[in-house]
């Protein structure tokens, strides 16, 4: 495979490797959940769902919790049990979680059907238009192998590819999208260095990796960013915009994601690999080597525009979803773009945006009807003991259960549906800004590399038949020598980074 096919190779359903094209670009995947729950572990998370259920209930007998309140969290103890163990759809789950509060009362039919009119929404509908366009111009495949034939030496190539996925922040609004859009990437290289096996099974870890740590670095890197802005919008009134959030996040992904490439690329090339020379040429990786096409600099000038605009929104005042939708059209405009709107609207992840939405309902729900307040407060009061230290313990506690989530929950998106509801009510009480906490959350939740099944990119690059890539000892490895690093650099970015920056920990 080369670079050149990177326009029709969706991204892979299975670790069984991509299967052909049926769209123009990148469909990532919906959340979702395949595997069969394991019975001993499903039936403890029942039994502490039971247990927890009969607390809520407890609580509203006694009027420290109102009906709202209990039924809510009822719901949500439910849907967090199925998203952690039952083999069913998470968007299935989470609609159904949000029909539910309606039917109940918690939630009532305008606030159920407004979020999926939500301005985020149209967001990544937008975005996804203008990235189909990036992608069926080969723009992306091209920029990637002109960077690419520069590295001379392996270490040069891991911190290239390091970079050009930083730059994909930006242009694909998702993790998912990102790794159909890499993987043709990674494939091509993988079949110019056949011959050096410890350099591609290297490779093979740093781009999912990457993918996952450089997302923080932009609010359209993951959905779960969205989530979080916009439950911290309607705790707080204030949300987080474009600029601001690289502003945060843009230096955290890419010092995150270049320690990444260097860990991995230590620990598996030994010190021969990495002085070994190497000589990519554009022909080995497949790209074309004539000057820019017409589309293509159409689409650079579309990409170029929208994302100075979202940039500059607080100077222009005008929405990013106007921008984004704006960009679409004139990425799919007949004549000019470089796709068609019924090609772009086809790449377009429906099931995600659903998913989001009901997310969206279910953090309404929580925070409207004081169940996270309650439910944060039976959390984290045993923290309330340690007096002068509750505060650091409180915000090193937040990003460690953050950073192992996703052992619990797979879907990022989810994991910022559960947790950021919970932290926001709980942060005032030690002091802490809302936004500082789930911020920083919702960053240490970016780690997700630890088994196959943790992130769709990591099973999307894991060995198959077609994919050269590693198997679960190799993530493992890599995840131990990660994860201390990923939670010093979150808490040292909380700490001094960010503060300096306009988000301070302390109200």
């Amino acid at each position: 495979m080369t670079v050149t096919e990177f326009a029709t190779t969706p991204p892979a359903r299975r670790t069984r490797g991509p299967r052909p094209a049926t769209s123009p670009g990148p469909r990532p995947a919906s959340p979702r959940r395949r595997r069969p729950p394991l019975p001993v572990p499903a039936a403890v998370g029942a039994l502490v769902v039971l247990l927890s259920g009969l607390a809520v209930v407890n609580a509203g007998v006694t009027g420290a919790l109102g009906a709202d309140g209990v039924v809510t969290l009822l719901v949500f103890l439910v849907a967090v049990w199925m998203w952690i163990f039952a083999p069913v759809d998470d968007t299935y789950v989470a609609l159904g979680a949000a029909l539910a509060l309606v039917i109940a009362g918690p939630v009532d039919t305008e606030t159920f059907t407004r979020t999926l009119g939500d301005q985020i929404i149209w967001l990544l509908v937008g975005s996804f238009v203008i990235a189909a366009a990036v992608t069926a111009s080969g723009l992306a495949a091209r920029v990637a192998a002109h960077v690419l034939v520069l590295a001379r030496t392996p270490r040069h190539l891991v911190h290239a590819v390091t970079a050009i996925l930083l730059l994909t922040t930006f242009a694909v609004p998702s993790t998912s999208g990102r790794a159909a859009l890499a993987l043709p990437v990674f494939l091509a290289l993988a079949a110019a260095l056949r011959h050096r096996r410890s350099l591609v099974l290297a490779l093979a870890l740093v781009f999912p990796a990457v993918i996952l740590f450089s997302a923080v670095g932009s609010l359209l890197g993951a959905g779960a960013h969205l989530i979080t802005s916009e439950i911290v919008r309607t705790a707080t009134g204030d949300g987080f915009d474009f600029l601001h959030w690289i502003l945060l996040g843009l230096p955290l992904a890419v010092v995150w994601s270049h320690l990444a490439a260097e860990i991995a690329l230590s620990l598996f090339t030994d010190r021969a690999e990495r002085r070994m020379p190497l000589a990519l040429t554009r022909t080995d990786l497949g790209a074309d080597t004539g000057p820019l096409t017409t589309a293509q600099r159409r689409v650079t000038a579309v990409l170029v525009v929208v994302v100075a605009a979202w940039c500059s929104e607080p100077l222009h005042g005008i929405d990013p979803a106007i921008v984004a939708m704006t960009g679409a059209l004139v990425a799919a405009a007949p004549a000019v773009g470089a796709t068609t709107l019924p090609a772009a609207v086809k790449t377009v992840p429906w099931s995600l945006l659903l998913f989001m939405a009901a997310t969206l309902c279910l953090g309404v729900a929580l925070t409207g009807s004081g169940a996270a307040q309650w439910l944060a407060d039976s959390v984290f009061e045993p923290l309330g003991g340690l007096g002068s230290s509750a505060t650091a313990a409180f915000v090193v506690t937040v990003v460690i259960v953050s950073l192992v989530s996703h052992l619990v929950i797979q879907s990022r998106s989810a994991r910022s549906a559960v947790l950021i509801p919970l932290v926001v009510a709980t942060a005032p009480t030690f002091g802490i800004d809302p936004a500082a906490a789930a911020f920083a959350s919702t960053a240490a939740a970016g780690f997700c590399l630890t088994l196959t099944s943790s992130a769709k990119p990591v099973a999307m690059f894991a060995a198959s038949d077609t994919v050269p890539g590693y198997d679960g000892r190799h993530l493992l490895r890599l995840s131990a020598a990660l994860a201390p690093v990923s939670l010093a650099l979150v808490l040292a970015c909380a700490v001094w980074l960010w503060p300096v920056l306009g988000l301070g920990l302390h109200l």
